[in-house]
């Protein structure tokens, strides 16, 4: 059986500051955004056969945002808008 996506990858969450506007009243404000980190892990697992060690190969840490709504920052709006604007995937180094 062919290994999942999963193992090949250490996830772990983290949080990054994006100036968003929102959509109903108009102002920007500073947003932690939450992210997914899935780093590569040093080797394939030990019970991957030979496709699994090439797509292990091909592999390439990146970060997922978990995030597709917020709350607007504003105590007045507080409504929630969509995030756009912001990259849903970003490939790391």
């Amino acid at each position: 059986m062919a290994l999942q996506e999963r193992d090949f990858f250490d996830e772990s969450p983290a949080t990054k500051p994006a100036r968003l506007t929102c959509t109903h009243c108009r102002e920007s404000h500073e947003y932690g955004l939450v992210w997914i980190v899935r780093r590569k892990k040093a080797q394939p697992p030990r019970q991957a056969d030979a496709t699994d060690r090439a797509r292990f190969a091909k592999a390439q840490s990146y970060m997922v945002r978990r995030d597709d709504k917020l709350a607007c920052a504003n105590p007045r709006c507080r409504k929630s808008f969509e995030i756009n604007g912001v990259q849903s995937v970003v490939f790391l180094d």
